[in-house]
């Protein structure tokens, strides 16, 4: 069966990895031979299904990574997958990154891939033009996700609270279907759903995720013992070039990425196009800042307010070092003439 292409989202924050270790690591005891080359997990987001781009189009072997991708159609498990040493490496979310980190499980950010930048949105009906308008309103999302944290992000710019709307528990399908049916004033969904309801005349985008850049990062993430190995520390840092040299080309030949990553997800290529936009892949110049404590979108910089909502949820219920929990070291590698 194919993944769902929009079930990567329904992840983020709000499953917890501890419950499919043991399984993740079985699947991957059984289907994966015991070579010396890295293994990366990965799962539905374009910024990570860019990563067949490099693939098929060579750049791996070009820059001396052997590099087994394995696809998980559950997000979680990939993390899981992760976190008990079964990969060595996994596209995940900072926030994710969260939780082993606050376990002090031995994981480092190596790389960003890119983040949201319009593929989450809270979209309210044409009577409401203010986040004034939206007290006492009732907006579906689901809880714990990245769209409740893009709500709590939103309405605290505006001096609002989460108090001060009334939330309504229902995954992006079922949150879209609401509010297209009237049923609730404002949904926070994702693409397609934000371009659905777009196209249906029916509501309106009041804040979307590219107006908190940094907040919703998606990232390479190495394991410690990878890290420790020569041969597959040189690895991630041919693949880290590997990475540059895709994201230029997404850029640049669109149309043939398109049909790439659109196939991975068995979508058609002006189907996945919504996608892109929404999403900002970072070169090499995004991601010495995102990993330059002193740059005001960083990983550093905005993973308090990531941890904030987590523990808040109670989905994390110890301290993390966000400085600690990065290895630059590759990227610089990677980027040196």
């Amino acid at each position: 069966m194919r993944p769902n292409p929009f079930s990567r989202f329904t992840s983020r924050f709000a499953r917890k990895f501890t419950g499919s270790v043991l399984l993740a690591a079985c699947a991957l005891g059984a289907t994966l031979p015991a070579h010396a080359e890295v293994k990366v997990g990965l799962s539905d987001w374009p910024g990570w299904v860019a990563w067949y781009v490099a693939e098929q189009k060579g750049f791996f072997k070009k820059h001396g990574a052997n590099v087994r991708l394995v696809w998980f159609p559950n997000y979680s498990d990939s993390v899981a997958a992760l976190s008990s040493g079964q990969l060595d490496a996994n596209a995940q979310t900072w926030s994710d990154t969260m939780t082993p980190l606050s376990r002090n499980l031995n994981v480092k950010v190596v790389l960003v891939n890119d983040n949201s930048a319009g593929n989450d949105a809270l979209m309210v009906n044409p009577k409401i033009r203010s986040f004034a308008d939206l007290k006492g309103k009732t907006v579906a999302l689901e809880h714990f996700s990245v769209s409740h944290f893009v709500l709590v992000n939103a309405l605290a710019r505006h001096g609002m609270k989460a108090s001060d709307v009334k939330l309504v528990n229902l995954g992006a399908a079922d949150a879209a279907a609401a509010f297209m049916t009237g049923r609730v004033d404002a949904a926070v969904v994702w693409n397609p759903w934000i371009a659905r309801i777009q196209a249906s005349g029916k509501g309106k985008a009041l804040f979307t995720s590219k107006d908190m850049p940094g907040m919703v990062a998606d990232l390479l993430v190495a394991h410690g013992k990878a890290l420790g190995d020569k041969t597959k520390r040189a690895d991630l840092v041919g693949m880290i070039k590997a990475w540059m040299e895709t994201e230029a080309f997404i850029r640049t030949n669109q149309a043939e990425a398109l049909q790439i990553m659109s196939k991975v997800v068995g979508m058609k290529p002006d189907e996945y196009r919504v996608f892109l936009p929404g999403t900002r892949f970072f070169n090499g110049v995004d991601n010495l800042a995102a990993f330059d404590p002193k740059h005001p979108q960083s990983l550093v910089a905005v993973g308090p307010a990531v941890h904030q909502f987590l523990s808040q949820n109670k989905l994390v219920t110890a301290p993390v070092n966000y400085a600690g929990a990065l290895d630059p070291s590759l990227l610089a590698d990677a980027l040196r003439k």
